[in-house]
């Protein structure tokens, strides 16, 4: 047994730092087009921060990095290590997981149906396909195999999904304050909705990170059961 949970710890530390070494290389190579011939209005006024896929990308960082250091904090139940745990795991179940999951999820719908709505055929002149596939499709498999490492601990459902509709808003917020400011929108769809269709587009996507968030706490449950609450000791 004691073999068996070395084992399961050096996965959980190599699979968190190979994840937030390669988010690093992936927001390193995004973050250096904004030099490049980008398309127009694409960059304008709060460069790649208003778009959630990069916002996502730091996202992950953030929640990979702390993941990592709290493996590597050592056994007990020191009220630091405690600390850093619960946020790292408030982190993933609030915002890396259902973010993620709804990056890639409406990402690719969208793309589907008429991709010059969500990523206009001149990106691929700026990002090559592998990079469109990590920002946009490589997050969901990640943030799945985070939940087959190691369990979280999930705050409250109301708690949880309180706290993801205050994000979520104040992103809708910056939205829309970007293009009352600039007169364009962050993504090409959100033009084609009039002020009551987009309430009700916005309104469905806040929707949907809540079935995600559902999604994450109750796959951390039917994977790890009560185990779930050992994650921070």
């Amino acid at each position: 047994l004691a073999s068996t949970a070395d084992m399961t710890g050096m996965l959980k530390k190599y699979y968190h730092i190979v994840a937030f070494s390669w988010y690093i290389f992936v927001i390193q190579s995004v973050y250096a087009k904004r030099n490049s011939d980008i398309p127009p209005g694409m960059f304008v006024y709060g460069g790649p921060w208003k778009y959630l896929t990069f916002l996502n990308l730091f996202l992950q960082i953030v929640f990979f990095g702390l993941a990592s250091v709290n493996d590597f904090q050592p056994v007990g139940k020191g009220s630091k290590m405690s600390l850093l745990c619960l946020c790292k795991d408030l982190l993933f179940s609030v915002l890396a997981f259902p973010v993620g999951m709804f990056v890639v999820l409406l990402f690719w719908l969208i793309f589907a149906y008429d991709r010059q709505l969500v990523y206009p055929a001149s990106m691929d002149s700026l990002f090559p396909p592998w990079m469109n596939h990590a920002m946009h499709t490589l997050v969901l498999p990640i943030v799945f195999g985070e939940i087959l490492v190691e369990p979280h601990i999930y705050p409250k459902t109301k708690n949880g999904l309180a706290a993801l509709g205050f994000v979520s808003v104040a992103y809708l917020g910056w939205v829309v304050w970007v293009y009352l400011t600039v007169g364009i929108w962050v993504y090409p769809i959100l033009g084609l909705f009039s002020s009551s269709g987009l309430t009700v587009f916005f309104f469905f996507n806040m929707l949907v990170l809540a079935l995600l968030y559902l999604l994450g706490q109750t796959l951390n449950r039917k994977v790890w059961g009560k185990k779930r609450a050992e994650s921070c000791f």
